[in-house]
């Protein structure tokens, strides 16, 4: 199935190339693993991350997600504003469900620039909306989250990076706390690979660990496919999942200012 995903990847790498072909630096995504990036979206372009992904969470209850979304716009070098939107089908036993997840708003800010031992760090503050959304899916309350992400280099080819933060369900005022560690290695110009450890660490409720790995494939400076998958390393963890991710970019078009009309001339 892999090579059809990469066929279909190079055709619409090639249109996005001819259509928002630009001398930037390649994208760069908050997929497929947990650990979100520190990088802005450049200013102007509008960016939108794309995961397809079916999890076991135990023998009874299973989700797939058609898409998850990522949406980004580049304000300026230091702030992005982001919006996530994700459809979701989930099973348990004989119940299932279907419908827009409660959509979710944010923004990231770049804090300080890669030095010495000091990593590239940015801060990640998002609002999970209570009743936008499928009415199924609606919680009590609007459920913040935020995240610190910390990105070093260690080679030309291989990075280091690492997210702490909370967030809640917008069922209860309890936080869940998370953390991420993740290595990124180029194994070519466009091919890299990661492999990651996190978890979710609940004052009222067990810690749980995972781990995942992935592939990334650029096709274009503004176009990148993914695949990934993950497993649970504690009992009460979501026991595997697998995903897909298709992700581009391109550049919002100003609107050019109307001609002045001709000033009227003074007469003598």
């Amino acid at each position: 199935m892999s090579k059809y995903i990469i066929s279909l990847g190079f055709f619409l790498g090639s249109i996005a190339e001819n259509t928002f072909a630009q001398s930037i630096v390649p994208i760069q995504l908050d997929r497929p693993d947990q650990t979100e990036c520190p990088f802005i979206v450049p200013k102007g372009y509008i960016q939108v991350e794309n995961g397809f992904t079916f999890e076991k969470i135990d023998n009874n209850t299973k989700t797939i997600n058609f898409p998850t979304a990522l949406w980004k716009y580049g304000v300026n070098e230091k702030f992005e504003l982001r919006l996530i939107t994700e459809t979701a089908y989930t099973k348990q036993n004989t119940e299932t469900n279907i419908g827009l997840m409660p959509i979710t708003v944010g923004f990231k800010s770049s804090l300080c620039e890669e030095k010495g031992l000091m990593p590239k760090t940015s801060f990640i503050g998002h609002l999970t909306t209570s009743n936008v959304g499928s009415k199924t899916f609606h919680t009590a309350f609007v459920a913040p989250s935020f995240r610190f992400t910390m990105q070093h280099t260690l080679t030309e080819k291989v990075a280091l990076a690492y997210n702490i933060g909370a967030e809640w369900d917008g069922e209860n005022a309890t936080p869940t706390y998370i953390y991420t560690l993740t290595t990124g290695v180029s194994l070519t110009n466009r091919l890299g690979a990661y492999a990651e450890l996190y978890g979710f660490i609940g004052t009222k409720s067990s810690t749980n660990h995972r781990a995942d790995g992935g592939f990334t494939y650029l096709v274009s400076n503004n176009f990148m496919v993914d695949i990934s998958g993950g497993v649970g390393l504690t009992n009460n963890a979501p026991k595997q999942y697998v995903s897909l991710g298709v992700s581009y970019r391109f550049r919002v078009k100003a609107h050019p200012s109307p001609p002045k009309g001709r000033e009227k001339e003074s007469g003598i």
